[in-house]
Protein backbone atom coordinates (compact mmCIF):
# COMPACT_ATOMS: atom_id res chain seq x y z
CA UNK A 1 0.00 0.00 0.00
CA UNK A 2 1.74 3.17 -1.13
CA UNK A 3 -0.87 5.32 -2.78
CA UNK A 4 -0.87 9.08 -2.98
CA UNK A 5 -3.98 11.30 -2.92
CA UNK A 6 -5.44 12.28 -6.29
CA UNK A 7 -4.26 15.45 -7.96
CA UNK A 8 -7.50 17.31 -7.37
CA UNK A 9 -7.37 16.54 -3.65
CA UNK A 10 -3.68 17.42 -3.42
CA UNK A 11 -4.17 20.71 -5.20
CA UNK A 12 -7.08 21.68 -2.98
CA UNK A 13 -5.05 20.84 0.12
CA UNK A 14 -1.94 22.70 -1.05
CA UNK A 15 -3.87 25.88 -1.87
CA UNK A 16 -5.06 26.11 1.74
CA UNK A 17 -1.67 25.14 3.21
CA UNK A 18 0.53 27.83 4.71
CA UNK A 19 4.02 26.82 5.76
CA UNK A 20 6.32 28.72 8.05
CA UNK A 21 9.82 27.91 9.31
CA UNK A 22 11.18 29.24 12.61
CA UNK A 23 14.90 29.01 13.40
CA UNK A 24 16.22 29.46 16.95
CA UNK A 25 19.98 29.99 17.27
CA UNK A 26 22.07 29.83 20.45
CA UNK A 27 25.87 29.48 20.75
CA UNK A 28 25.67 25.73 21.39
CA UNK A 29 22.46 24.70 19.63
CA UNK A 30 20.38 25.48 16.54
CA UNK A 31 16.76 24.37 16.21
CA UNK A 32 14.42 24.64 13.23
CA UNK A 33 10.66 24.12 13.34
CA UNK A 34 8.38 23.54 10.34
CA UNK A 35 4.78 24.63 10.83
CA UNK A 36 1.81 23.96 8.56
CA UNK A 37 -1.14 26.30 9.16
CA UNK A 38 0.36 27.20 12.54
CA UNK A 39 0.72 23.56 13.69
CA UNK A 40 4.19 22.17 14.44
CA UNK A 41 5.04 19.25 12.12
CA UNK A 42 8.81 18.75 12.21
CA UNK A 43 11.70 19.74 14.48
CA UNK A 44 15.40 19.66 13.61
CA UNK A 45 18.07 19.99 16.31
CA UNK A 46 21.77 20.53 15.67
CA UNK A 47 24.18 20.86 18.58
CA UNK A 48 27.67 22.24 18.14
CA UNK A 49 29.25 19.42 20.13
CA UNK A 50 27.28 16.73 18.27
CA UNK A 51 26.57 17.83 14.72
CA UNK A 52 25.00 15.27 12.42
CA UNK A 53 27.31 13.51 9.97
CA UNK A 54 24.88 12.73 7.15
CA UNK A 55 26.26 13.77 3.73
CA UNK A 56 29.76 14.35 5.14
CA UNK A 57 32.49 12.91 2.93
CA UNK A 58 35.59 11.30 4.48
CA UNK A 59 38.81 9.71 3.37
CA UNK A 60 38.73 6.43 5.29
CA UNK A 61 40.78 3.29 5.69
CA UNK A 62 39.43 -0.27 5.52
CA UNK A 63 40.09 -1.91 8.90
CA UNK A 64 38.29 -5.24 8.56
CA UNK A 65 36.60 -7.11 5.73
CA UNK A 66 33.87 -9.57 6.71
CA UNK A 67 32.97 -11.88 3.78
CA UNK A 68 30.21 -13.56 5.78
CA UNK A 69 28.40 -10.23 6.14
CA UNK A 70 29.44 -8.89 2.72
CA UNK A 71 30.62 -5.78 4.56
CA UNK A 72 33.67 -3.89 5.73
CA UNK A 73 34.42 -1.70 8.74
CA UNK A 74 35.94 1.66 7.84
CA UNK A 75 37.91 3.99 10.10
CA UNK A 76 36.88 7.59 9.33
CA UNK A 77 38.14 9.08 12.59
CA UNK A 78 34.99 8.61 14.72
CA UNK A 79 34.68 6.86 18.10
CA UNK A 80 33.13 3.80 16.44
CA UNK A 81 34.16 2.31 13.13
CA UNK A 82 31.67 2.87 10.32
CA UNK A 83 29.87 0.17 8.31
CA UNK A 84 30.08 -0.25 4.53
CA UNK A 85 28.06 -2.96 2.77
CA UNK A 86 29.10 -4.45 -0.56
CA UNK A 87 25.93 -3.14 -2.22
CA UNK A 88 27.00 0.42 -1.30
CA UNK A 89 30.35 0.17 -3.08
CA UNK A 90 30.56 1.55 -6.61
CA UNK A 91 31.58 -1.21 -9.04
CA UNK A 92 33.27 -0.49 -12.34
CA UNK A 93 31.22 -1.87 -15.21
CA UNK A 94 28.33 -2.98 -12.99
CA UNK A 95 25.11 -0.93 -13.03
CA UNK A 96 24.27 0.76 -9.73
CA UNK A 97 20.89 -0.98 -9.45
CA UNK A 98 22.21 -4.41 -10.41
CA UNK A 99 21.21 -7.33 -8.20
CA UNK A 100 24.55 -9.01 -8.89
CA UNK A 101 26.68 -7.95 -5.90
CA UNK A 102 30.33 -9.09 -6.18
CA UNK A 103 32.16 -10.61 -3.25
CA UNK A 104 33.27 -7.93 -0.81
CA UNK A 105 36.90 -9.16 -1.08
CA UNK A 106 36.86 -8.33 -4.79
CA UNK A 107 35.86 -4.74 -3.99
CA UNK A 108 38.01 -3.69 -1.02
CA UNK A 109 40.94 -5.02 0.97
CA UNK A 110 42.14 -4.31 4.47
CA UNK A 111 44.35 -1.23 4.49
CA UNK A 112 42.76 0.33 1.37
CA UNK A 113 42.13 4.08 1.38
CA UNK A 114 38.63 4.93 0.21
CA UNK A 115 36.39 7.99 -0.24
CA UNK A 116 33.07 7.42 1.54
CA UNK A 117 29.97 9.40 2.42
CA UNK A 118 27.79 9.05 5.54
CA UNK A 119 24.19 8.03 4.77
CA UNK A 120 23.13 7.25 8.37
CA UNK A 121 24.31 8.84 11.59
CA UNK A 122 25.58 6.56 14.37
CA UNK A 123 22.51 5.26 16.22
CA UNK A 124 22.82 3.75 19.69
CA UNK A 125 25.70 1.27 19.63
CA UNK A 126 25.83 1.15 15.83
CA UNK A 127 28.44 3.05 13.86
CA UNK A 128 27.68 5.29 10.90
CA UNK A 129 26.47 3.70 7.64
CA UNK A 130 28.58 4.58 4.59
CA UNK A 131 28.40 4.50 0.83
CA UNK A 132 30.85 5.18 -1.99
CA UNK A 133 28.00 6.38 -4.25
CA UNK A 134 28.71 10.03 -3.50
CA UNK A 135 25.80 12.49 -3.74
CA UNK A 136 26.17 16.28 -3.86
CA UNK A 137 22.91 18.22 -3.47
CA UNK A 138 22.02 21.69 -4.65
CA UNK A 139 18.70 23.49 -4.86
CA UNK A 140 17.30 21.71 -7.94
CA UNK A 141 19.64 18.75 -8.45
CA UNK A 142 21.56 16.02 -6.69
CA UNK A 143 24.74 15.15 -8.58
CA UNK A 144 25.67 11.45 -8.74
CA UNK A 145 29.37 11.49 -9.73
CA UNK A 146 29.67 7.68 -9.62
CA UNK A 147 26.45 6.84 -11.41
CA UNK A 148 25.12 7.36 -14.93
CA UNK A 149 21.35 7.42 -14.32
CA UNK A 150 19.00 10.42 -14.32
CA UNK A 151 16.02 10.26 -11.97
CA UNK A 152 13.16 12.59 -11.06
CA UNK A 153 11.61 12.98 -7.60
CA UNK A 154 8.49 10.87 -7.15
CA UNK A 155 6.75 13.91 -5.67
CA UNK A 156 6.62 15.46 -9.15
CA UNK A 157 3.53 13.63 -10.39
CA UNK A 158 2.86 15.25 -13.77
CA UNK A 159 4.31 12.90 -16.39
CA UNK A 160 4.92 15.66 -18.96
CA UNK A 161 6.86 17.69 -16.42
CA UNK A 162 8.86 14.65 -15.38
CA UNK A 163 9.86 13.94 -18.99
CA UNK A 164 10.70 17.61 -19.58
CA UNK A 165 13.01 17.73 -16.58
CA UNK A 166 14.64 14.37 -17.31
CA UNK A 167 15.31 15.34 -20.93
CA UNK A 168 16.68 18.73 -19.90
CA UNK A 169 19.16 17.23 -17.43
CA UNK A 170 20.28 14.53 -19.89
CA UNK A 171 20.94 17.23 -22.51
CA UNK A 172 22.94 19.34 -20.04
CA UNK A 173 25.05 16.35 -18.98
CA UNK A 174 25.73 15.50 -22.64
CA UNK A 175 26.61 19.12 -23.51
CA UNK A 176 29.16 19.20 -20.69
CA UNK A 177 30.49 15.77 -21.73
CA UNK A 178 29.82 14.39 -18.25
CA UNK A 179 29.58 10.67 -17.53
CA UNK A 180 27.83 11.13 -14.20
CA UNK A 181 24.15 11.01 -13.22
CA UNK A 182 21.72 13.27 -11.39
CA UNK A 183 18.43 13.35 -9.51
CA UNK A 184 15.95 16.14 -10.15
CA UNK A 185 14.56 17.38 -6.81
CA UNK A 186 10.94 18.25 -6.05
CA UNK A 187 11.56 22.02 -5.99
CA UNK A 188 12.73 21.85 -9.63
CA UNK A 189 9.12 21.45 -10.80
CA UNK A 190 8.51 24.28 -13.26
CA UNK A 191 12.15 25.46 -13.14
CA UNK A 192 13.75 27.02 -16.23
CA UNK A 193 16.72 25.57 -18.06
CA UNK A 194 19.06 28.38 -16.89
CA UNK A 195 18.38 27.60 -13.23
CA UNK A 196 19.06 23.89 -13.73
CA UNK A 197 22.22 24.63 -15.73
CA UNK A 198 23.51 26.97 -13.02
CA UNK A 199 23.01 24.27 -10.39
CA UNK A 200 24.83 21.73 -12.51
CA UNK A 201 27.82 24.04 -13.03
CA UNK A 202 28.03 24.64 -9.28
CA UNK A 203 27.91 20.91 -8.51
CA UNK A 204 30.59 20.10 -11.08
CA UNK A 205 32.92 22.67 -9.48
CA UNK A 206 32.15 21.27 -6.03
CA UNK A 207 32.94 17.71 -7.14
CA UNK A 208 36.28 18.86 -8.55
CA UNK A 209 37.11 20.49 -5.21
CA UNK A 210 36.10 17.36 -3.26
CA UNK A 211 38.33 15.12 -5.40
CA UNK A 212 41.27 17.48 -5.05
CA UNK A 213 40.87 17.68 -1.26
CA UNK A 214 40.64 13.90 -1.00
CA UNK A 215 43.84 13.39 -2.97
CA UNK A 216 45.73 15.80 -0.69
CA UNK A 217 44.17 14.79 2.64
CA UNK A 218 45.46 12.26 5.12
CA UNK A 219 43.44 9.18 6.06
CA UNK A 220 40.47 9.74 8.44
CA UNK A 221 40.17 13.34 7.28
CA UNK A 222 36.86 15.12 6.71
CA UNK A 223 36.93 16.01 3.01
CA UNK A 224 33.57 17.76 2.67
CA UNK A 225 31.06 18.85 5.30
CA UNK A 226 27.41 19.54 4.65
CA UNK A 227 25.94 22.99 5.21
CA UNK A 228 24.89 24.22 8.65
CA UNK A 229 21.27 23.65 9.67
CA UNK A 230 19.97 27.16 8.74
CA UNK A 231 21.44 26.89 5.23
CA UNK A 232 20.23 23.29 4.81
CA UNK A 233 16.75 24.49 5.69
CA UNK A 234 16.95 27.02 2.85
CA UNK A 235 18.29 24.49 0.38
CA UNK A 236 16.03 21.55 1.23
CA UNK A 237 12.83 22.85 2.79
CA UNK A 238 11.95 26.25 1.35
CA UNK A 239 9.42 25.74 -1.44
CA UNK A 240 6.65 27.84 -2.88
CA UNK A 241 4.43 26.83 0.06
CA UNK A 242 6.73 28.50 2.61
CA UNK A 243 5.48 32.01 3.28
CA UNK A 244 8.33 33.10 5.56
CA UNK A 245 11.45 31.94 7.35
CA UNK A 246 12.00 33.62 10.72
CA UNK A 247 15.45 33.47 12.33
CA UNK A 248 16.39 35.09 15.65
CA UNK A 249 20.13 35.49 14.99
CA UNK A 250 21.40 38.48 13.03
CA UNK A 251 24.60 36.77 11.87
CA UNK A 252 22.69 33.71 10.66
CA UNK A 253 20.10 35.95 9.02
CA UNK A 254 22.85 37.70 7.05
CA UNK A 255 24.44 34.36 6.11
CA UNK A 256 21.07 33.03 4.94
CA UNK A 257 20.42 36.19 2.92
CA UNK A 258 23.81 35.89 1.23
CA UNK A 259 23.25 32.20 0.48
CA UNK A 260 19.76 32.87 -0.87
CA UNK A 261 20.86 35.78 -3.04
CA UNK A 262 23.57 33.57 -4.56
CA UNK A 263 21.69 30.31 -5.04
CA UNK A 264 17.99 30.86 -4.25
CA UNK A 265 16.96 34.39 -5.28
CA UNK A 266 13.27 33.49 -5.13
CA UNK A 267 13.58 32.52 -1.47
CA UNK A 268 15.42 35.65 -0.29
CA UNK A 269 12.26 37.81 0.29
CA UNK A 270 10.81 35.17 2.62
CA UNK A 271 13.73 35.38 5.10
CA UNK A 272 13.04 37.69 8.04
CA UNK A 273 14.99 38.62 11.18
CA UNK A 274 12.99 38.00 14.36
CA UNK A 275 13.73 40.78 16.87
CA UNK A 276 10.87 40.65 19.36
CA UNK A 277 11.60 40.07 23.07
CA UNK A 278 9.39 37.00 23.27
CA UNK A 279 11.45 33.83 22.48
CA UNK A 280 10.79 32.70 18.92
CA UNK A 281 9.87 29.14 19.95
CA UNK A 282 7.17 30.46 22.26
CA UNK A 283 5.25 31.38 19.10
CA UNK A 284 2.55 28.81 18.34
CA UNK A 285 3.48 27.00 21.59
CA UNK A 286 6.41 25.18 19.97
CA UNK A 287 8.27 24.55 23.25
CA UNK A 288 5.16 22.94 24.76
CA UNK A 289 4.64 20.81 21.65
CA UNK A 290 8.23 19.54 21.80
CA UNK A 291 7.78 18.54 25.45
CA UNK A 292 4.50 16.76 24.65
CA UNK A 293 6.18 14.84 21.83
CA UNK A 294 8.39 13.13 24.43
CA UNK A 295 5.37 11.74 26.30
CA UNK A 296 4.33 8.12 25.95
CA UNK A 297 0.62 9.01 25.83
CA UNK A 298 -0.85 11.46 23.32
CA UNK A 299 -4.49 12.52 23.93
CA UNK A 300 -6.91 12.90 21.02
CA UNK A 301 -9.51 15.68 20.91
CA UNK A 302 -12.34 13.14 20.91
CA UNK A 303 -11.24 11.71 24.25
CA UNK A 304 -9.27 8.78 22.82
CA UNK A 305 -5.50 8.50 23.13
CA UNK A 306 -2.37 7.01 21.55
CA UNK A 307 0.38 5.06 23.32
CA UNK A 308 3.89 5.07 21.80
CA UNK A 309 6.35 2.35 22.82
CA UNK A 310 9.92 2.13 21.49
CA UNK A 311 12.16 -0.91 21.32
CA UNK A 312 15.44 -1.56 19.57
CA UNK A 313 13.62 -3.39 16.77
CA UNK A 314 10.51 -1.28 16.20
CA UNK A 315 8.02 1.32 17.40
CA UNK A 316 4.51 0.27 18.35
CA UNK A 317 1.50 2.60 18.49
CA UNK A 318 -1.71 1.59 20.25
CA UNK A 319 -5.00 3.41 19.59
CA UNK A 320 -7.60 3.53 22.37
CA UNK A 321 -11.10 5.07 22.52
CA UNK A 322 -10.57 6.33 26.07
CA UNK A 323 -13.52 8.47 27.16
CA UNK A 324 -15.00 8.78 23.65
CA UNK A 325 -18.38 7.03 23.50
CA UNK A 326 -19.74 8.51 20.26
CA UNK A 327 -23.36 9.26 19.44
CA UNK A 328 -24.43 6.36 17.22
CA UNK A 329 -23.03 2.86 17.67
CA UNK A 330 -19.80 1.14 18.63
CA UNK A 331 -18.56 0.63 15.05
CA UNK A 332 -19.07 4.33 14.27
CA UNK A 333 -17.26 5.33 17.48
CA UNK A 334 -14.31 3.09 16.61
CA UNK A 335 -14.21 4.38 13.03
CA UNK A 336 -14.20 8.06 14.09
CA UNK A 337 -11.50 7.43 16.67
CA UNK A 338 -9.29 5.62 14.14
CA UNK A 339 -9.69 8.44 11.58
CA UNK A 340 -8.59 11.01 14.12
CA UNK A 341 -5.77 8.74 15.27
CA UNK A 342 -4.46 8.30 11.70
CA UNK A 343 -3.95 12.06 11.33
CA UNK A 344 -2.39 12.36 14.79
CA UNK A 345 -0.05 9.40 14.17
CA UNK A 346 1.22 10.89 10.90
CA UNK A 347 2.04 14.14 12.66
CA UNK A 348 3.75 12.40 15.58
CA UNK A 349 5.88 10.28 13.24
CA UNK A 350 7.20 13.44 11.61
CA UNK A 351 7.52 15.41 14.86
CA UNK A 352 9.29 12.62 16.76
CA UNK A 353 11.23 11.59 13.62
CA UNK A 354 10.45 7.93 14.20
CA UNK A 355 11.94 5.54 11.67
CA UNK A 356 12.41 1.88 10.91
CA UNK A 357 9.58 -0.61 11.45
CA UNK A 358 6.38 0.87 12.89
CA UNK A 359 3.39 -1.23 13.97
CA UNK A 360 0.03 0.54 14.46
CA UNK A 361 -2.69 -1.24 16.41
CA UNK A 362 -5.85 0.57 15.33
CA UNK A 363 -9.05 -0.39 17.12
CA UNK A 364 -10.56 -3.39 15.30
CA UNK A 365 -13.04 -2.38 12.58
CA UNK A 366 -15.62 -4.79 11.19
CA UNK A 367 -16.28 -3.01 7.87
CA UNK A 368 -13.70 -3.24 5.07
CA UNK A 369 -14.59 0.27 3.82
CA UNK A 370 -13.74 1.70 7.21
CA UNK A 371 -10.35 -0.02 7.21
CA UNK A 372 -9.55 1.23 3.70
CA UNK A 373 -10.62 4.78 4.56
CA UNK A 374 -8.41 4.86 7.65
CA UNK A 375 -5.41 3.73 5.56
CA UNK A 376 -6.18 6.40 2.94
CA UNK A 377 -6.32 9.10 5.62
CA UNK A 378 -3.01 7.88 7.08
CA UNK A 379 -1.36 7.92 3.63
CA UNK A 380 -2.75 11.37 2.81
CA UNK A 381 -1.59 12.75 6.17
CA UNK A 382 1.92 11.45 5.42
CA UNK A 383 1.96 12.78 1.85
CA UNK A 384 4.01 15.84 2.87
CA UNK A 385 6.48 13.85 4.96
CA UNK A 386 10.09 14.44 3.87
CA UNK A 387 11.05 10.85 4.80
CA UNK A 388 10.15 7.97 2.48
CA UNK A 389 7.58 5.57 3.86
CA UNK A 390 5.63 2.48 2.88
CA UNK A 391 2.35 1.27 4.37
CA UNK A 392 0.97 -2.27 4.07
CA UNK A 393 -2.73 -3.25 4.25
CA UNK A 394 -4.28 -4.31 7.55
CA UNK A 395 -2.85 -7.68 8.60
CA UNK A 396 -4.99 -10.69 9.64
CA UNK A 397 -4.31 -9.65 13.26
CA UNK A 398 -5.71 -6.17 12.59
CA UNK A 399 -2.32 -4.44 12.62
CA UNK A 400 -0.97 -1.88 10.15
CA UNK A 401 2.71 -2.39 9.38
CA UNK A 402 4.74 0.42 7.86
CA UNK A 403 8.30 1.56 7.45
CA UNK A 404 9.71 5.08 7.51
CA UNK A 405 13.24 5.83 6.40
CA UNK A 406 15.53 6.48 9.34
CA UNK A 407 18.65 8.51 8.65
CA UNK A 408 19.10 10.58 11.81
CA UNK A 409 18.33 10.02 15.47
CA UNK A 410 14.79 10.44 16.73
CA UNK A 411 13.89 13.55 18.71
CA UNK A 412 13.78 11.46 21.88
CA UNK A 413 17.34 10.17 21.32
CA UNK A 414 18.59 13.72 20.71
CA UNK A 415 16.90 15.31 23.74
CA UNK A 416 16.76 12.46 26.28
CA UNK A 417 18.76 9.67 27.86
CA UNK A 418 17.81 6.50 29.73
CA UNK A 419 16.39 7.00 33.21
CA UNK A 420 19.18 6.33 35.75
CA UNK A 421 16.69 4.65 38.08
CA UNK A 422 15.09 2.13 35.73
CA UNK A 423 18.00 2.12 33.23
CA UNK A 424 15.67 2.52 30.29
CA UNK A 425 13.25 -0.25 31.26
CA UNK A 426 10.44 2.23 31.90
CA UNK A 427 9.59 0.82 35.35
CA UNK A 428 11.10 0.40 38.84
CA UNK A 429 10.57 -2.18 41.57
CA UNK A 430 7.77 -1.42 44.00
CA UNK A 431 8.57 -0.40 47.56
CA UNK A 432 7.18 -3.75 48.74
CA UNK A 433 9.51 -5.67 46.43
CA UNK A 434 12.48 -3.66 47.73
CA UNK A 435 11.51 -4.51 51.33
CA UNK A 436 11.65 -8.22 50.52
CA UNK A 437 15.02 -7.70 48.79
CA UNK A 438 16.28 -6.07 52.00
CA UNK A 439 15.02 -8.98 54.13
CA UNK A 440 16.83 -11.50 51.90
CA UNK A 441 20.04 -9.46 52.01
CA UNK A 442 19.99 -9.31 55.83
CA UNK A 443 19.54 -13.10 56.02
CA UNK A 444 22.36 -13.62 53.50
CA UNK A 445 24.74 -11.38 55.48
CA UNK A 446 23.85 -12.98 58.83
CA UNK A 447 24.85 -16.41 57.53
CA UNK A 448 28.23 -15.25 56.24
CA UNK A 449 29.53 -12.67 58.74
CA UNK A 450 29.60 -12.01 62.46
CA UNK A 451 28.02 -8.70 63.54
CA UNK A 452 25.82 -7.31 66.31
CA UNK A 453 23.73 -4.78 64.45
CA UNK A 454 22.70 -3.95 60.90
CA UNK A 455 21.71 -0.58 59.46
CA UNK A 456 19.41 -0.35 56.43
CA UNK A 457 19.76 2.76 54.25
CA UNK A 458 16.88 3.20 51.81
CA UNK A 459 14.45 5.53 50.08
CA UNK A 460 11.89 7.32 52.29
CA UNK A 461 8.94 5.35 50.86
CA UNK A 462 10.68 2.03 51.56
CA UNK A 463 11.54 3.03 55.14
CA UNK A 464 7.94 4.10 55.78
CA UNK A 465 6.70 0.74 54.52
CA UNK A 466 9.17 -1.12 56.77
CA UNK A 467 7.90 0.84 59.78
CA UNK A 468 4.25 0.36 58.86
CA UNK A 469 2.96 -2.63 56.88
CA UNK A 470 6.21 -4.61 57.15
CA UNK A 471 6.93 -3.78 60.81
CA UNK A 472 5.86 -7.24 62.00
CA UNK A 473 7.98 -8.99 59.36
CA UNK A 474 10.93 -6.80 60.33
CA UNK A 475 10.55 -7.74 63.99
CA UNK A 476 10.34 -11.45 63.13
CA UNK A 477 13.50 -11.11 61.02
CA UNK A 478 15.36 -9.47 63.91
CA UNK A 479 14.31 -12.33 66.20
CA UNK A 480 15.23 -14.97 63.57
CA UNK A 481 18.75 -13.60 62.98
CA UNK A 482 19.35 -12.41 66.53
CA UNK A 483 20.53 -9.07 65.19
CA UNK A 484 19.35 -5.56 65.92
CA UNK A 485 18.06 -3.77 62.79
CA UNK A 486 18.16 0.04 62.46
CA UNK A 487 16.57 2.03 59.64
CA UNK A 488 17.78 5.28 58.11
CA UNK A 489 16.19 7.33 55.32
CA UNK A 490 18.46 8.47 52.47
CA UNK A 491 16.83 11.36 50.59
CA UNK A 492 19.01 10.91 47.50
CA UNK A 493 18.29 7.19 47.10
CA UNK A 494 15.91 6.13 44.35
CA UNK A 495 13.09 3.72 45.24
CA UNK A 496 14.97 0.56 44.24
CA UNK A 497 18.26 1.60 45.85
CA UNK A 498 19.30 0.41 49.30
CA UNK A 499 22.35 -0.53 51.35
CA UNK A 500 22.69 -3.00 54.22
CA UNK A 501 25.55 -1.92 56.49
CA UNK A 502 26.98 -4.28 59.12
CA UNK A 503 27.81 -2.60 62.44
Amino acid sequence: WNRRPGKAMTKMTDESLKEEILINVTPSEVRAALLENGVLQEVYVERTARRGLISNIYKGRVLRVLPGMQAAFIDIGLDRTAFLHASDIAKNGVPENSDDVPNIRDLVREGDEIMVQVVKDPLGNKGARLTTYITLPSRHLVLLPRSDSVGVSARIEDEEERERLRGMVEELLAENELSCGAIVRTVAEGAERDAIAADLRYLIRLWDVVQERCSKSSVKALVHEDLSLPLRVLRDMVTGDVERVLVDSKSDFEAMQEFANTYLPDAAPAIELYQRRRPIFDLHGIEDEIRKSLDRNIPLKSGGYLIFDHTEAMTTIDVNTGGYVGHRNLEETIYRTNLEAAVAIARQLRLRNLGGIIIIDFIDMEEADHRNNVLQVLEQALSRDHARHQITPVSPLGLVEMTRKRTRESLQHVLCEDCPSCEGRGFVMTAETVCFEIFREIIRQSRQFEFDEVMVLANEGVIELLLDEQARSLAELAEQTGKSIRLQTEALYLQDQFDVVLM
